[in-house]
């Protein structure tokens, strides 16, 4: 479910209370954590966190007027979504974000490529989530980008 909010706070004011508060502490554990350079606005519907055009001119690949993503948080239909195209693209970083997961939550992980599901926001284990969002800097994320997605690969 994509909002046509267009700022992220009114996609916050939009949400229902229970994924608003939840949204919310996400949001706070990745500002606090992300590392400067990267830029919070509305993205594909979501609030996103992105490498800006004076960061990283050629923007996404797919699209390239827009700037290149690195993390979104949306409330989908059944459940509370982060992606995270870092831990798509980098195994070490999938195995550490799996294996802190099974440390600090009990309950199944429910994940796909670069997608996070809560289905209950009282599962949601808000300092892994800020601990992710800090894990790659903006020139690492380019350079993590540009080796696994664009045409640009380096042998």
């Amino acid at each position: 479910m994509q909002s046509k909010a267009s700022t992220v706070e009114a996609y916050m004011a939009s949400l229902p209370q229970d994924r608003q508060e939840a949204i919310l502490k996400i949001r706070q554990a990745i500002l606090t954590n992300i590392p400067e350079g990267f830029v919070e606005e509305m993205s594909y519907g979501m609030v996103g966190y992105v490498v800006p055009h004076s960061l990283y001119p050629a923007g996404y690949h797919c699209t390239p007027a827009l700037p290149l993503p690195y993390m979104n948080v949306a409330s989908q239909k059944n459940f509370i979504a982060i992606y995270h195209m870092g831990i798509y693209a980098n195994t070490q970083l999938l195995n550490w974000f799996t294996d802190e997961y099974i440390k600090r939550v009990s309950g199944k992980l429910d994940m796909g490529k670069s997608c996070i599901r809560f289905k209950k926001p009282a599962n949601i284990p808000f300092d892994l989530i800020g601990e992710l969002a800090g894990k790659l800097t903006v020139a690492a994320w380019i350079k993590l980008y540009e080796k696994n997605f664009t045409s640009t690969k380096k042998n």
